[in-house]
């Protein structure tokens, strides 16, 4: 049987198993040409799947009429379930889990929110193109819109504050906060990747957070809050600068993390549809870890 050279031209590769034996075995006899190192860097990496679901151990038993997926050029993205919360032929809203990158960094170039969902719309057409509209911070949990089309992007990004009529969000921040509360301050950001509050308009850029307390149990205070303007890290920066910074937020003065997470989630994005002049009405429930922190 003729198997072809790991390269640019061959980006996947499905084995169907015949017998069962362990997964390295089964590489080896399957895809020729290729070390037994280079093999296990596949299974380390995360670029092997079995029936669906990555296998890191080059021991792991493979039993017979299962499939092997080897994706060469990337890593396979392993336990994200990808939530749908709204999708038409231009826009796709997910749930973004805590944990995922909106998009890729410099630390991580493949699992994230935007390659996941960019895998999942070419399932349909190879060609679909995605584009990011706006991102939630790696932590943070919610609602996250892409677009599929370049021109609708584009014009959502240039009118996203006329457009958008609400950006809500739910956090849990230590102490008891007041009953409600505006914070307004120019932001801006050192060289350590910190975000902090300027008087420098001439550096600084205008961020406008409002809250309001919906309870207050077990020290922590679970608020509502709306954002005017969208600066990185603003929520995170206005609670922590106010002295109650967000729960599992260790980067803005966080000591507790009891749910090994940051305790914010993007609940509601209210957009005027460009297209139709409708609103759309994107929300996404509260997560029980955050809302057990007030219980």
């Amino acid at each position: 049987m003729f198997f072809p050279q790991v390269g640019d031209e061959m980006k996947e590769k499905i084995i169907y198993v015949e017998k069962e034996d362990k997964l390295l075995e089964i590489l080896k006899r399957s895809i020729q040409d290729v070390s037994t190192k280079k093999l296990k860097s596949f299974i380390k990496h995360k670029m092997v799947s079995v029936d669906g679901k990555v296998v890191t151990n080059s021991s792991f038993d493979i039993k017979a009429e299962s499939r092997v997926t080897v994706s060469f050029s990337k890593k396979v993205i392993p336990d994200y379930d990808l939530d749908i919360i709204y999708e038409d032929k231009d826009i796709v809203v997910i749930d973004k889990p805590a944990g995922l990158l909106s998009i890729s960094n410099s630390k991580e170039k493949e699992v994230t929110a935007f390659r996941l969902v960019s895998d999942y719309i070419k399932r349909n057409n190879k060609n679909a193109k995605l584009f990011v509209v706006h991102r939630l911070d790696q932590g943070t949990s919610g609602v996250l819109l892409f677009s599929k089309n370049l021109r609708l992007k584009e014009k959502l990004q240039k009118e996203w504050n006329e457009l958008v009529s609400k950006r809500e969000y739910i956090a849990v921040v230590g102490g008891r906060m007041p009953e409600k509360g505006t914070f307004e301050s120019y932001l801006t950001m050192n060289h350590f990747q910190i975000v902090y509050s300027t008087k420098n308009k001439e550096i600084g850029n205008y961020a406008k957070t409002n809250y309001r307390l919906l309870s207050y149990k077990n020290k922590y205070s679970l608020l509502e809050v709306n954002i005017d303007t969208g600066r990185r890290n603003q929520i995170r920066v206005h609670m922590s600068e106010a002295g109650h910074p967000i729960v599992g937020d260790k980067k803005y003065g966080s000591k507790v993390n009891p749910i090994n997470r940051l305790a914010l989630h993007a609940s509601k994005l209210y957009l005027k549809d460009p297209r139709t002049g409708n609103l759309l009405k994107l929300e996404s429930s509260v997560p029980a870890e955050i809302k057990n922190l007030v219980r």
